[in-house]
């Protein structure tokens, strides 16, 4: 029971900045709107005492529910004041403002209906009870400061107008404040959830988004997703860095299919796709771009000098074994390298496939680069 409060009345660690901050932005809302209906209703409460009292401020009582009246329009001004002045300092100083004010307004409904009950006993609690009401509605509270505020000005109401008050007053303030309190725990509980689950949806997105990116065999990009990379980091390349385009293609990769089995033959794809990765680790993108064909796109000091990397991606291959068994895995690979990357990316890709076509005419198993500057 004690952890299923608990964790009705905290959020996940994760989500307490994101919770913190979309219930900022809602109270800002909320309190512009509360400050608005207090200038119209206090300056009219003011008017009322100058202009349409008898007695104006000549007796006790108007002067009391004067500074009252003038009280909560200062602090509504206050508050717009700072909320403006702070736009640029920590967000925890501007939460501060927030509930600060809020807790102003509890004290202040309390105070003026207890106020009220000491002129008439008979006048009820229907200021105060507004006011809690009102507040949980629209003001999202964390639960200690929600608990705090309501406890301590449900406390301060029953010690100043317990006298002025019949045992129904006190139930029924006693229940209102129970329900108002309710309403703002489950209204942070909501927002809680609700971001949770909106977390839950991003996030459940975003794998989708890579899944759609990505070969489900290798890991690595898939073609559209490779080409998308590569065209970005042409468009990202400075002038002066070199860019290179390369084609990876298995010799007889069919035989191994056959020899082996297409077991065997994923595995060598998968091996192959580890192998690009271990050679190539500041590629811009690594793809597989079809059955048994890889692209790597380089830039800068890696695409200046691509025969290292590739001598070493043919001997890993070359190494590979299947059930204690060599599979003579090998590889043919066809590069492009500019110093220029304003290139097209369909014409750099046109260019390593004819450089692959040059790698597999010489006898396979090799590299063959091509310089179109």
């Amino acid at each position: 029971m004690k952890q299923s409060i608990l964790k009705f009345l905290s959020a996940p660690p994760e989500i307490r900045s994101e919770l913190r901050q979309d219930a900022f932005l809602k109270n800002r809302r909320s309190l512009f709107l509360i400050c608005i209906m207090i200038f119209f209703m206090e300056l009219f409460n003011i008017a009322r005492v100058l202009f349409w009292s008898r007695s104006g401020l000549d007796s006790v009582n108007n002067r009391i529910y004067f500074g009252l009246y003038c009280a909560l329009l200062l602090s509504a001004a206050l508050y717009l004041l700072l909320d403006r002045l702070l736009r640029q300092r920590s967000a925890r100083l501007q939460q501060a403002v927030q509930y600060g004010s809020v807790f102003f307004f509890f004290l202040w409904h309390a105070l003026l209906n207890s106020y009220d009950l000491m002129r008439d006993p008979f006048g009820g609690t229907g200021v105060f009870v507004t006011a809690v009401l009102a507040l949980a509605v629209f003001i999202h509270m964390p639960a200690a400061f929600s608990i705090t505020a309501y406890v301590l000005t449900y406390v301060l109401f029953l010690l100043l107008s317990h006298s002025n008050m019949t045992s129904g007053d006190i139930i029924n303030l006693t229940f209102s404040t129970i329900v108002a309190l309710a309403v703002s725990l489950t209204d942070m509980h909501n927002l809680s959830t609700i971001i949770s689950q909106r977390r839950a949806l991003e996030n459940a997105n975003a794998q989708l988004q890579a899944m759609s990116q990505k070969d489900p065999l290798t890991g690595l990009l898939n073609k559209t997703a490779f080409q998308s990379h590569t065209e970005l980091a042409i468009r990202n390349a400075g002038s002066s860095d070199a860019f290179a385009l390369l084609l990876i293609d298995l010799d007889n990769f069919k035989r191994i299919n056959d020899l082996f089995g297409h077991l065997c033959g994923d595995y060598v794809i998968e091996q192959t796709a580890e192998a690009l990765q271990s050679a190539f680790p500041d590629a811009a993108g690594i793809g597989r771009v079809g059955g048994d064909e890889f692209a790597v796109a380089l830039y800068g000091p890696a695409a200046a000098r691509p025969e290292a990397a590739s001598r070493q991606l043919i001997q890993s291959l070359v190494s590979l074994q299947w059930r204690d068994e060599p599979v003579h895995a090998c590889c043919s690979i066809g590069i492009c390298r500019t110093a220029h990357p304003d290139v097209a990316y369909r014409k750099l890709y046109e260019l390593a496939d004819h450089a692959l076509y040059q790698a597999k005419r010489l006898g396979k198993g090799r590299y063959y680069i091509f310089t179109p500057d």
